[in-house]
């Protein structure tokens, strides 16, 4: 299911994504970086995460990745992952593809690198334009590069998981920007094992989607060519939990805002916000409760409110004399 062409057919598409010219400045920064067979790359790999190792001087090996859909890709991934680690070399696998099972179904990958050590080890390389700036880049930017990479990380564990004995997946990546304001170059080591951990409970918690898709109405359908009242339809069949943070990740974000903003839900205030009303799940129901018209005195999420609200009308109360003692 193509959730943009879905969004746009319901009348609310997505506006989040790079911009041209961004990702056209990515492009541009990881050619930059894999040039010369990544010997630049290789030679930030050594550096940060393996100095005692040979360094990759006399060049290493690229395998050749592609093949027929994909599939094809994550198989032929797979063989040169082992060929590579048997061979006991520097080896640059140029965006590979990773299969990693969600839901029950396959979801495929491709990371911007993956690393074999001559020791053979496994090492996800995440090429990001974004700077770093005296050796920092954005907390938030690098948050979001980490619980990506992990999610690479799992896969390649996967693959590693069906070798005997198993290669070890670096719990440390590699995140490459540029330095300051150039467009040179510079990396530094994450640590995603906290991202990984929360990866994999999350994966394991995830309902199957032959499960999903027997919960639904019969005759539920999202192609977008349907008629808009029919598609509006199905997909208002399926429960939605909308908050904030949906709007930098799903394309159907807006649709729900919408859906949300129109019952009056508190979802739209954010999670931290609906994590603290308990079961006040609408504006009214949280005004409601504020000033005595609903809940139970003894409830501690109505009790705070209450004392919220006598604090706001005291606040306001003690506000106004001075207000009109300026205005004369």
């Amino acid at each position: 299911m193509n959730k943009a062409e879905l969004a746009s057919a319901l009348g609310a598409p997505s506006a989040f994504g790079q911009s041209q010219f961004a990702f056209a400045r990515g492009i541009a920064f990881e050619a930059r970086v894999k040039a010369d067979g990544g010997a630049e790359l290789l030679g930030l790999v050594h550096r940060v995460l393996d100095a005692g190792a040979e360094p990759p001087e006399s060049g290493a090996a690229v395998p050749d990745l592609s093949a027929t859909g994909p599939e094809g890709r994550t198989a032929r991934t797979a063989l040169a992952l082992r060929e590579a680690t048997r061979a006991g070399g520097w080896t640059l696998l140029d965006h590979p593809m990773l299969a990693l099972e969600v839901a029950g179904a396959p979801a495929f990958l491709e990371p911007d690198a993956v690393v074999v050590h001559p020791d053979g080890r496994w090492t996800v390389v995440e090429i990001k334009s974004f700077p770093m700036l005296d050796g920092a880049a954005d907390p938030a930017k690098v948050g979001a590069a980490a619980r990506q990479a992990a999610v690479y990380a799992l896969a390649l564990e996967a693959v590693a998981a069906r070798l005997d004995p198993p290669p070890r997946v670096n719990h440390r990546v590699l995140l490459v920007c540029p330095k300051d304001f150039s467009n040179l170059p510079t990396a530094s080591a994450v640590d995603v094992r906290k991202q990984r951990a929360v990866t994999a409970r999350q994966l394991t918690r995830l309902t199957r989607l032959d499960e999903l898709a027997d919960a639904l109405p019969e005759g539920t359908c999202f192609a977008p060519d349907l008629p808009r009242e029919r598609l509006l339809e199905s997909v208002e069949s399926v429960p939605a939990a909308y908050a904030p943070e949906c709007l930098s990740a799903c394309e159907l974000a807006y649709h729900c805002r919408d859906r949300a903003r129109a019952c009056s839900a508190v979802t739209t205030l954010g999670r931290p916000v609906r994590a603290e009303l308990g079961a006040l799940t609408t504006v009214p129901e949280v005004l409601a409760a504020a000033d005595g018209r609903l809940g139970d005195p003894a409830d501690p999420t109505v009790a705070a409110l209450r004392r919220a609200a006598r604090l706001r009308a005291e606040a306001l109360a003690g506000a106004a004399p001075a207000e009109e003692a300026v205005c004369r």
